[in-house]
């Protein structure tokens, strides 16, 4: 089971994400940060691609990393992204492709991408987190 649900929070955005792996976890996530961020993602292209290398102390931290690195492309550069492969993930390294493409306007502005509450759990079908985001 991979996918995001946005959740209630007070004041900020949450989203509880779920995967069968770290791999799909990491890809719910960024799947449910575009959908916060874009104004229409049916309209954002592919065609600026990216690398992303990081590193972190274990899962949750990785988690964090990854997506306030979209959230940082999107809120200096105008560019959401709304494909993304997965090279590598382990709990403390992720390597990535990330295809997308400039926006005129986003839809939610993250500030920041918290760890209030973050653990990521497994469960019968896989792992699942919920995220908050400053907005």
């Amino acid at each position: 089971m991979m996918g995001f649900e946005e959740v209630e929070h007070t004041a900020d955005e949450a989203l509880r994400i779920f995967g069968t792996s770290l791999a799909e976890l990491l890809l719910s996530a960024a799947a449910g940060l575009t959908h916060l961020m874009a104004v229409d993602a049916a309209a954002i292209s592919t065609e600026i691609e990216k690398s992303v290398e990081l590193n972190a102390i274990d899962a949750e931290s990785l988690l964090v990393e990854w997506l306030s690195e979209l959230a940082y492309l999107a809120e200096s550069e105008m560019l959401v992204f709304k494909k993304f492969e997965i090279l590598k993930a382990t709990a403390t390294h992720l390597q990535a492709k990330i295809f997308g493409g400039k926006t005129s306007m986003l839809q939610k502005h993250i500030k920041a991408v918290t760890y209030h509450n973050l653990k990521i759990i497994k469960t019968s079908e896989g792992l699942e987190a919920t995220i908050v985001f400053d907005v």
